[in-house]
């Protein structure tokens, strides 16, 4: 078996549905093609093939009027479907983990050399930048629109020749709507709105409605630049992310600062932020202490304040003081560039819904030819009609029937829903993720990293005779230069309490008790509860102390000085601040919430019991997918959240696997979706966010087949003519883009 290769292209021009599925069925001819995937929304086409020529792919999709140029260095072995990756049907079932994150300026902008074929493609011709009227769609429709209001100011004057006025001013813009006919019906798609359109305008000639011919074809033209318009604003919404990065960055070299191009930074590089300025790359700070908007990319209105260690994202605002920052990733894979690019790539996969309508238009639009030719015919065959009247009525039949409203209602609401979730740290990969989170039922949770901080925080602070802070210090002082996570934890608070950690002498570490060290002529000791029991250091209300602090789920570090008991420090893995509300609001929605970790019983259930939350606890990797699959037997729909590495086979076994995380390589790659930003309010907006789509979707259907009953019915009883039944096309795919793209806009 051949091995297969897959290639992204960007595609310039496509603005509808009907432009993707021209696309496809031209490309799927190709020999060596195994499979296509095309976005309208995203602009992109992904094209899996055995390796064999692809300049005949390209010819293909130029042939049919647009523009298309591969992604830099796109081409790739295709390799198995990573463990996460479900296999939710989609249309193009890839895997987006692997590939190239080398693309051209970052992956979004287009490669050089690009060119259009002029007059074959009237939903494109080039990409909607810039005013409308500059681009040449709107150059042909304002040619077409002077070339109808000539044929009315010569028909006023030359009445005789009206009607060759008028059917000189459709051919100004059927010619090139005929041409693209041509080319889609020679690719494989003979029942193209371009093949409607001709077949509509030539037959009002025949019956002398050239006026009404030349019209329909002005409004035609119309439509499809409103239609352009609505694509370049959902295509927009996503792509703006990658103007957030700024253009340069300061940095620093042999201890002089200079200003370089962002794209050239490399990991390790040391880049100075001043106040105000945009971060240029995804870092960590090594010096500064400021707080930081992160509202371009995470949403949150509230400044975060971050001093060093911490990790910034490039396109963050910085505050008011100089940052200095260590980069830890390229340009290409900072975490806006690998936002962008998967959610393009996500836009390539089809929903379910989206799938029925693609199939449920395969017969629809064969079916509007049908009904057409009937109501041309049959009335003036069999019950004595008008053969100009009812072939006029099957002609304006043709228009309403058009299904590129019916087709669009679900991808447009789909790219405006994954682009607004990226926006604010949500991604989800494809509108059958998209589709199925609205459907879960029950989220079970990890407990550390994910419900947790994942690092222990010092909590109570308990002192047999020392003050609080002489405590502490004490303790400090014995955790210097450790990178244990309780030592850490300790470290943290005695700087946040701005407590004095003066220097130790003879440090020592006591394998699997604690450490001990001088101080200022005290012997100081910091051991695990057993190790001080072992030296009979604590009493029974000292004892009690230490037991009542590990029920709730607490480590427990008892310091002596000089051999006697001095007090304790007591530690935990907090909840996230918004885990509480966060679980709160998947309650309200209806959706159960459960907590699967391996930590002890009596940790999980002091977290537990803090979250209002049922548990499970001491678990494997393998209990967790053990009980993924019980829940799901009992009808649940399951989305797993965790950190997508200890809990893989339990993202795998759910509905919905999704990870937690800052913006790692995990937690962008690995789940169906993932949580940038570490709030577990957010998993509740994910699921909102799906609702909402879903019924954006059905208005969309409903305004699609809607109009087309009406106009359907006034046809036939007389009421309405051509121009209505081409309103009523692109009329209503524009009113569907219009009403996804509130989705944008929306609150979350």
């Amino acid at each position: 078996m051949a091995e297969t290769s897959e290639t992204r292209y960007r595609v310039g021009g496509m603005d509808c549905a009907a432009c993707a599925t021209k696309i496809d069925a031209a490309v799927r001819r190709v020999a060596g093609v195994a499979d296509v995937s095309v976005s309208v929304m995203a602009g992109t086409m992904t094209v899996r093939h055995d390796g064999s020529d692809l300049k005949a792919i390209e010819k293909k999709v130029t042939g049919l009027g647009y523009s298309v140029s591969p992604f830099a260095g796109s081409a790739a072995p295709v390799p198995e479907r990573g463990l996460h990756h479900h296999d939710h049907g989609d249309h193009a079932d890839h895997d987006h983990a692997n590939h190239d994150h080398g693309h051209e300026g970052h992956g979004y902008n287009r490669a050089h050399g690009e060119k259009e074929i002029k007059g074959l493609h009237g939903h494109g011709y080039a990409p909607m930048t810039g005013t409308w009227w500059q681009s040449r769609k709107g150059r042909l429709t304002i040619l077409s629109g002077a070339a109808l209001v000539g044929a009315y100011a010569i028909g006023h004057v030359v009445p005789a020749v009206a009607p060759y006025a008028f059917i000189v001013a459709m051919l100004v813009g059927l010619v090139p709507i005929a041409r693209r006919a041509v080319m889609a019906a020679l690719s494989g798609t003979p029942f193209s709105i371009e093949m409607l359109m001709t077949i509509a305008a030539v037959g009002a000639v025949i019956i002398n409605a050239g006026e009404e011919a030349a019209t329909v074809v002005f409004l035609f033209l119309v439509g499809e630049m409103l239609e352009g318009v609505a694509a370049g604003k959902a295509r927009e919404s996503i792509q703006s992310l990658a103007t957030l990065v700024p253009k340069t960055a300061l940095l620093e070299d042999n201890g002089q600062i200079r200003e370089v191009p962002a794209e050239s930074l490399a990991v390790d590089a040391i880049i100075m932020v001043r106040p105000g300025d945009r971060i240029s790359a995804d870092g960590i700070i090594v010096s500064g202490e400021i707080a930081i908007d992160e509202a371009p990319v995470t949403g949150e209105s509230t400044p975060v304040r971050k001093g060093v260690d911490a990790v910034v994202y490039a396109g963050t605002v910085n505050g008011d003081a100089v940052l200095r920052v260590r980069v830890t990733a390229a340009a290409a894979d900072n975490t806006i560039a690998r936002v962008v690019k998967l959610v393009e790539e996500a836009q390539e996969s089809k929903a379910p819904t989206e799938r029925f309508i693609d199939r449920f238009s395969r017969y629809y639009t064969p079916g509007v030819l049908v009904v057409a030719a009937l109501v041309a015919v049959v009335p003036p065959l069999f019950f004595g009609g008008s053969w100009s009247d009812w072939v006029y009525k099957g002609l304006a039949i043709l228009l309403i029937g058009c299904p590129c409203a019916l087709v669009i209602s679900t991808p447009a609401a789909i790219a405006a829903s994954l682009s607004a979730g990226a926006r604010r740290g949500l991604l989800m990969k494809g509108g059958a993720v998209l589709e199925t989170l609205g459907k879960v039922t029950m989220v079970a949770f990890d407990k550390t990293g994910t419900l947790t901080e994942g690092r222990p925080k010092v909590t109570d602070i308990v002192s047999f005779g020392l003050s609080r802070a002489q405590l502490l210090s004490r303790a400090a002082v014995l955790e210097q230069g450790s990178s244990h996570p309780l030592a850490l934890a300790i470290l943290n608070r005695a700087k946040a309490d701005g407590v004095p950690v003066p220097p130790a002498f003879e440090l020592e570490a006591l394998p699997g008790k604690g450490v001990r060290g001088k101080v200022g002529g005290e012997t100081l000791d910091l051991l695990s509860p057993s190790a001080a029991r072992e030296r009979g250091a604590l009493d029974g209300e000292q004892e009690a102390r230490v037991t009542a602090l590990n029920d709730e789920g607490k480590s427990v570090s008892v310091l002596l000085v000089n051999g006697a008991a001095a007090g304790l420090v007591a530690m935990r893995d907090e909840p996230r601040e918004d885990a509480v509300a966060g679980l709160s609001s998947l309650k309200s929605a209806g959706v159960k919430a459960m907590m699967l970790t391996g930590d002890n019983k009596r940790t999980a259930a002091a977290v537990a019991v803090t979250l209002g939350i049922d548990w499970c606890g001491e678990m494997m990797p393998e209990d967790k997918q053990r009980v993924v699959g019980e829940l799901k037997r009992e009808g649940f729909t399951v989305a797993k959240v965790g950190d997508g590495i200890n809990d893989a086979p339990a993202l795998a076994a759910a509905d919905i696997g999704i990870a937690m995380g800052g913006g790692t390589d995990v937690a962008l790659e690995t789940a169906d979706a993932a949580v940038l930003h570490g709030r577990v309010g957010d998993v509740a907006r994910m699921i909102a966010l799906s609702k909402r789509t879903m019924r954006n979707i059905l208005q969309n259907i409903t305004i699609a087949l809607g109009l087309k009953a009406v106009f359907l019915v006034t046809t036939i009883i007389g009421i309405t003519g051509l121009w209505p039944a081409i309103l009523a096309d692109t009329g209503a795919t524009v009113l569907v883009t219009i009403n996804a793209l509130r989705l944008l806009r929306v609150k979350m």
